[in-house]
């Protein structure tokens, strides 16, 4: 059942490829004028034939509220892809926002259609399955993301995360029947169609048959006939004969001179006879009689002078940033703030700290994930963390946990104190590429044991395999 479904599915693409070749007749753009379709909506139609079909087929042996959820889903595809096709065959528009969002309203209610579907059927068995779908679903709004889609696509499969990891979690543990085992293959295969999108479809939209952003291509309709219907300009005409440096355009007078200045040059030392004597007195840079008499001297070529650099611009400031984008709390390019606090979270929210200095930061409440990036002497206070706590590319951080971590990652930072509570001590830290790392560990009478995390290591072959252990100069 599941290879009829994927061949359907290719069918129906091979249709609409022929579909838009004969729409658009034998005046149409690119797409047309060549016969094929352009380069990124034939890698969509990888994406249909391939990820989409085997979402599709398994969704249909899964049955129920998760095969209605991807026919709205298959409607949601086939639309971009018309979209997609239609800016191949399109130039811009002078409007450009207005002409975007009449063409992508059809799949935008399509979209909602598939967001309302998860919130009408939350008594689901499969309600993970139908959350994790509609998480993502608007990674399709690529198309008006500028300059570069693909961190929104690699976003939106950020914010399915939680949902997918339950539906592998709940039937790693009912593994025991065939159904079962398809709810297994279901996550990464919709999984899968996310990550084509982000590695093999969404980089065809840079290329140079693609601009950056769709808006560039589409229009309300076809290409003017002016356009189109224009000939081609002429080819250039040949290049100029080469000179011929035998002929001389003076005739006799020519070869004349030419003779002359040869034997002038073969006179060696003796050619500067014919030349006048200045004295002193005739100098003007040694009269200055003559250099207040004389007028504006004669501009010439002036000897070759270094460009005075340019003063350095100073760093655009970009504003402070502390919002919620989603289920993304965003902390950015804060200086010196010292009271920063997130207090309204909920467990499927992440936060991402970026550029802040000389600030502290209290996250209240149990979250998904905490990262912070190219932060320096920054403080992190949280309470519990159902995911991992990342610190990268950081300088002098310290962070402390209240309530519970399960994991702690520190990757290519320089300084960075960890303080454990009673109820995190089985915490696991991974590190990598960082110096300066410390962890405090709490006493009974509330001070903290301060204990350097290994930066030197020894390894040696034991006859089997390589081991590796701690020296004793990094503790």
């Amino acid at each position: 059942m599941a290879e009829l479904a994927g061949l359907v599915q290719r069918l129906e693409v091979a249709v609409g490829r022929l579909e838009a070749m004969s729409s658009s007749g034998g005046g149409g753009g690119p797409a047309a004028a060549t016969g094929v379709v352009s380069v990124y909506v034939e890698a969509y139609d990888n994406l249909l034939s391939g990820p989409v079909a085997q979402y599709t087929a398994l969704s249909q042996k899964i049955g129920g509220d998760v095969q209605k959820h991807a026919e709205l889903m298959k409607q949601a595809f086939s639309l971009q892809r018309q979209l997609l096709v239609t800016a191949s065959n399109s130039q811009k528009p002078s409007d450009v926002s207005s002409v975007l969002t009449s063409l992508l309203a059809p799949m935008s209610k399509v979209i909602q259609e598939v967001q309302a579907f998860r919130e009408k059927n939350r008594s689901s068995p499969l309600f993970n399955h139908l959350s994790a779908v509609s998480e993502s679903v608007p990674a399709l709004g690529w198309v008006a993301m500028a300059p570069k889609p693909g961190p929104y696509v690699k976003e939106m499969q950020d914010a399915a995360m939680f949902y997918t990891n339950r539906v592998l979690k709940d039937y790693k543990e009912k593994y025991v029947s065939v159904c079962d085992r398809k709810q297994l293959v279901y996550t990464p295969a919709k999984w899968h169609i996310i990550t084509f999108m982000c590695v093999r479809f969404v980089p065809h939209a840079s290329i140079n048959t693609f601009p950056k952003y769709l808006s560039i291509l589409v229009s309300q309709g076809p290409v003017a006939s002016a356009s189109r219907g224009a000939p081609a300009p002429p080819p250039p005409g040949p290049p100029p004969p080469p000179m011929d440096l035998g002929k001389s355009s003076g005739g006799d007078s020519g070869a004349t001179n030419h003779n002359a200045l040869f034997a002038s040059i073969n006179k060696g030392a003796d050619i500067t006879k014919g030349l006048k004597h200045v004295s002193d007195n005739q100098k003007t840079h040694k009269n200055p009689v003559l250099k207040a008499q004389g007028g504006p001297l004669p501009s010439g070529p002036k000897p070759f002078a270094a460009r005075p650099t340019a003063a350095a611009s100073p760093a655009r400031t970009l504003p402070p940033v502390l919002e919620l984008d989603g289920k993304k709390w965003k902390v950015e390019n804060q200086e010196g703030a010292h009271g920063l606090v997130i207090s309204d979270t909920e467990l499927k929210q992440v936060v991402y700290t970026f550029k802040c200095n000389n600030s502290t930061l209290q996250v209240k409440g149990k979250i998904n994930s905490i990262t912070l990036d190219n932060c320096k002497k920054l403080g992190l206070v949280f309470d519990d963390v159902v995911g991992i706590v990342e610190v990268i590319n950081c300088k002098d951080v310290k962070v402390q946990v209240m309530g519970k971590v399960p994991t702690i990652s520190i990757n290519k930072t320089d300084g960075c104190h960890v303080y454990l509570s009673k109820d995190s001590l089985s915490c696991e830290i991974v590190s990598a590429k960082s110096s300066e790392m410390n962890v405090l560990v709490p006493n009974k009478d509330g001070e903290y044991t301060e204990i350097p995390v290994p930066e030197q290591f020894k390894t040696v072959w034991d006859g089997s395999k390589l081991v590796t252990t701690a020296t004793e100069i990094a503790g």
